[in-house]
């Protein structure tokens, strides 16, 4: 079984936290999340200092998936925009993103020159060409257990009905699940799981056009799997510029030292402490054969 189907198992819905990195993997995985997403804007931002506007290609991504795949075994869902391209882009990035460790990716229904979710401007292809990219990605990944969702940006320009109609063919095409965006009522999240018989997905991401709902509030609408895209991030950001500022400011860290992670703290979830031992033994190993070598 696939391993966020799996995890869906054990959670209902599933909480999916959002890594930019591996290390923030880490931190996730050691608050007990079960799974992991990796977000096309967060790339772009954390890793190159660019908008989400469909700038970071195919490779960038796939190394960032390596990072944290290789750092947890917690499924990773992989946000691929629209696809890197026509049915041969689609089938490598089923490829790529497989060997680099995803459980699974999500593709939308933009045009390929997509904007974030959250703003005014998206333009869509048409229901046919988003099955065809669908068909395309599940032809690719033939047997293998890689997750396929689709991502619906349909309700701002075609209403409810539109985007459920769209949602079904999706799932009818192959998509395994429903990542049903910029929702602004419980109801309407209600209104897609009910029509598509796959799990749907919540995007809560802070400060765009979909209210906070609670966990409580998306279960009891159907919802099954639940996303918070860049919350830590935000946070570390907005951390890190309080932190900048106090340095340039003061001339040192005094004002802001309690709100650093400890040493300590850093080393208990990077394992710290069982690497050194391996280092040592690793030493003394060598140590003792080259003393041998030289009796």
């Amino acid at each position: 079984m696939n391993r966020l189907l799996a995890a869906l198992q054990q959670e209902r819905p599933l909480q999916i936290a959002g890594a930019v990195n591996a290390y923030a993997a880490l931190l996730a995985q050691d608050a007990g999340f079960r799974a992991l997403y990796l977000s096309g804007s967060g790339v772009a931002s954390a890793c190159f200092g660019l908008p989400d506007l469909a700038l970071t290609t195919l490779s960038e991504v796939a190394a960032e998936t390596r990072r944290i795949t290789a750092a947890t075994a917690l499924p990773l869902l992989v946000d691929v925009d629209t696809g890197f391209g026509d049915g041969l882009g689609i089938a490598r990035m089923v490829r790529e993103l497989t060997g680099a460790g995803a459980a699974g990716v999500h593709l939308e229904d933009q045009v390929a020159d997509k904007r974030c979710g959250h703003r005014p401007g998206k333009e869509l292809v048409s229901g046919a060409e988003m099955e065809q990219r669908i068909a395309a990605a599940a032809a690719a990944r033939g047997g293998g257990g890689l997750l396929l969702m689709a991502r619906t940006d349909a309700l701002a320009a075609e209403g409810l009905e539109g985007a459920v109609e769209r949602a079904r063919a999706y799932a009818a095409a192959g998509a395994d699940a429903i990542f049903f965006e910029a929702a602004r009522e419980l109801r309407q999240y209600a209104r897609v799981a009910a029509a598509v018989g796959v799990p749907v997905l919540a995007n809560m991401t802070e400060f765009g056009v979909s209210p906070l709902f609670t966990l409580a509030q998306l279960r009891d609408h159907g919802v099954a799997m639940v996303l918070y895209p860049l919350t830590a991030f935000r946070a570390m950001s907005h951390a890190a510029q309080r932190v900048y500022r106090a340095l340039r400011a003061d001339g040192g860290q005094h004002a802001v030292l309690d709100e650093l992670q400890p040493r300590r703290e850093m080393y208990r979830v990077l394992n710290y402490e069982a690497y050194e031992r391996r280092m040592d033994a690793l030493l003394r190993r060598r140590r003792t054969e080259a003393r041998d070598e030289q009796e």
